[in-house]
């Protein structure tokens, strides 16, 4: 009996094809931002798009932050407490939102509802043959359909995590007040006091860094979309799980390397 492993080596051979599809997209849709400031149709796309990405997740982003907050500061509370040191509840909160809890819940907020969009929306252009009309009339469709989306996410991903983070603190000021006996502006200065620049700045730029892999893994996935509605069902969930696992991926190795090395 002759063992055979051909069907590792095609799925190795098809991951590397599609990560080469995507980083190649993801590049040319970041060299085309020349097209969003010089052209009024790519202004417009691309304010339509940050739009969607910022304002349309607000709501989600809230409700998720601020019980993000809350559940935190109530288990940090219940820990703290019984070593009397109820004030690092604080300081702990900074330190978790700003460096890791903030980007990563940005960019799962995004990942399941902005990037299951776009995947969802390009794959019905794909089977419809729409992406293919573009290609007919000289349009690139990566500068004309991701570039706008690309940097809707490149703006708006660190604004909307650090709102994510500002309102967890929010949240665990109120359960600071109401169950630990800590008076509201007494948490929030403690919170500023525990927090450092270098967390900040990596926690934005670990949020940017998520909208550049959800963006390029959802578009990509949608442009490779066959099989009409099942295909563009399937591209969907396929978006939503790898922009998941990159996060969670990605998130690690950026962590390791600002504040290990």
């Amino acid at each position: 009996m002759t063992l055979t492993r051909e069907p590792y080596g095609d799925a190795v051979a098809a991951f590397f094809a599609a990560l080469g599809r995507t980083v190649k997209l993801t590049v040319l849709a970041f060299l085309g931002f020349p097209r969003i400031v010089a052209n009024t149709d790519g202004r417009r796309d691309f304010a339509q798009q940050a739009w969607l990405v910022g304002i349309g997740s607000l709501p989600v982003a809230t409700v998720v932050a601020l019980f993000t907050g809350m559940i935190l500061g109530l288990q940090l509370g219940i820990a703290f407490k019984r070593l009397s040191q109820e004030l690092m509840v604080a300081a702990t909160l900074s330190y978790a939102m700003l460096r890791e809890m903030g980007p990563f819940m940005t960019g799962i907020i995004l990942a399941s509802s902005v990037g299951s969009s776009m995947a969802a929306q390009l794959g019905t252009m794909k089977v419809n043959e729409e992406v293919a009309a573009l290609e007919m009339m000289s349009v690139d469709p990566i500068r004309f359909l991701v570039t706008p989306r690309l940097w809707a996410l490149i703006v708006m991903a660190p604004l909307l995590s650090f709102y994510t983070c500002v309102v967890a603190f929010v949240g665990g000021a109120l359960v600071g007040y109401t169950q630990l006996n800590i008076p509201f502006l007494q948490f929030i200065a403690e919170v500023m006091a525990a927090a450092e620049i270098k967390d900040l700045y990596v926690g934005l730029f670990k949020a940017l860094f998520f909208g550049v892999l959800i963006c390029g893994i959802s578009c990509s996935v949608g442009f490779a979309t066959t099989q009409g509605a099942a295909g563009v069902g399937a591209s969907t969930r396929r978006a939503v799980i790898f922009s998941f696992l990159a996060i969670l991926i990605g998130g690690y190795f950026m962590t390791r390397f600002c504040y290990v090395f």
